[in-house]
């Protein structure tokens, strides 16, 4: 059984000229029994003739140009076409007859170059065709003359159909692999500014502090070890998303356990922002990316009450519901810097994002006395 699944990958392996060959030779060897000779197309009356070196001859012009017809299209269809002439010219009338159809399905599929001239020829050339089969035969009718015609064109515009309906195919894949590549690189950008803004600001922070620290050698250690944590925590995080980014990494993305957000808020404690922090209800199971996206809000709204209200009284509020999450982050405006974040915006334009794929709320505005309110809902149980 292994070895069956198996035949189709080996014959693809082959050249197209290998996998095109077989019909070839399967119309050949029908046209070679007996009980299938003069009973081919037959165009313009004329009387048939028997089997002959011509015939045989005929019969290799029709059939073996096949192998070619996806390699060399045009030529496929030029050999054939004159087998086909000579074959209704002499009153074969072989089963080989029918390569024509194929060819021209496969010229209209896979002609890349001059279509266009390649039609106009092969009309042009049927012409003269047509009236040496008249004047042979029986009189065929003109309209006995158009309707074959019309079926060979039925032949081309099959094969066009399938090359624009492949073109279609083709672009929709390209399409949707770009989209895909753009939605991958928003995400690494995302998950990038949220792991590094967050700890490299708390870090400047810290070595901001540490600098007026040198007279109170314990405050100073603190402050030096809250950046040697900060640091490593920075660098485990990026490992995890390079880990991420790795092609042959399975990892799923992770989901921030219990009581990272109490760590967050006391790094920015220590960073020197005063946090007032709430938490109620537990952390269901089942929430899928709501947690995650749930940690980033109070995240970004912590780096920039560091990065533009620093010292300014900043309050954390996370209430976990059975059908959602709900956060408020909000910053007084006691300090002497503005609490109402600058910058790109970049950071609350991606949790707005967030909250939005997930069907939830996001609101950032700045209040009256100077402060800013992060808000957000986030729909839980949300596949991941």
């Amino acid at each position: 059984m292994i070895a069956l699944r198996r035949v189709p990958d080996v014959w693809r392996r082959f050249d197209v000229t290998v996998q095109d060959l077989p019909l070839g030779l399967l119309l050949l060897a029908v046209s070679l029994l007996p009980a299938f000779q003069r009973h081919g197309t037959q165009l313009g009356g004329v009387p048939d003739r028997a089997f002959d070196a011509g015939a045989a001859m005929t019969l290799v012009l029709e059939c073996l140009p096949l192998a070619v017809r996806r390699r060399w299209p045009a030529g496929c269809l030029a050999l054939v076409s004159l087998g086909f002439a000579a074959d209704q010219l002499r009153g074969y009338h072989l089963v080989a007859g029918t390569a024509l159809l194929v060819a021209l399905v496969s010229t209209g599929l896979h002609l890349e170059r001059h279509r266009r001239a390649t039609v106009l020829l092969f009309s042009a050339a049927y012409v003269p065709l047509a009236l040496a089969l008249s004047r042979l035969g029986s009189g065929e009718p003109v309209s006995g003359f158009v309707t074959f015609y019309l079926v060979l064109t039925l032949g081309w515009g099959a094969g066009a159909w399938l090359r624009s309906a492949r073109a279609a195919e083709a672009e929709r894949r390209r399409r949707v692999a770009e989209d895909t590549r753009a939605a991958e690189r928003t995400r690494i950008a995302r998950e990038l500014h949220d792991v590094v803004t967050h700890h490299v600001t708390a870090m400047v922070v810290q070595a901001e502090a540490a600098r007026y620290l040198t007279a109170a050698p314990d405050r100073l250690d603190q402050a030096l070890t809250a950046v040697t944590d900060t640091g490593r925590r920075a660098i485990t995080d990026l490992r995890h998303l390079l880990d991420l980014l790795n092609p042959d990494h399975h990892a799923e993305a992770r989901t921030p356990p219990v009581g990272r957000l109490l760590t967050l808020v006391e790094q920015t404690r220590r960073a020197g922002q005063p946090v007032e922090f709430t938490e109620e209800g537990t952390q269901s199971e089942s929430t899928g990316s709501a947690d995650l996206v749930a940690y980033r809000v109070v995240q970004e709204a912590l780096t920039n009450a560091l990065k533009y209200a620093h010292g300014s009284r900043t309050s954390v509020q996370v209430h976990h519901g059975t059908k959602e999450i709900t956060v408020e982050v909000s910053t007084d405006g006691s300090s002497s810097r503005a609490a109402s974040p600058g910058g790109s915006g970049r950071g609350l334009a991606g949790l707005r994002e967030r909250v939005d794929v997930l069907g939830g709320d996001f609101s950032a505005r700045a209040e009256t006395d100077g402060g800013f309110v992060v808000q957000a809902r986030i729909p839980a149980g949300s596949p991941s």
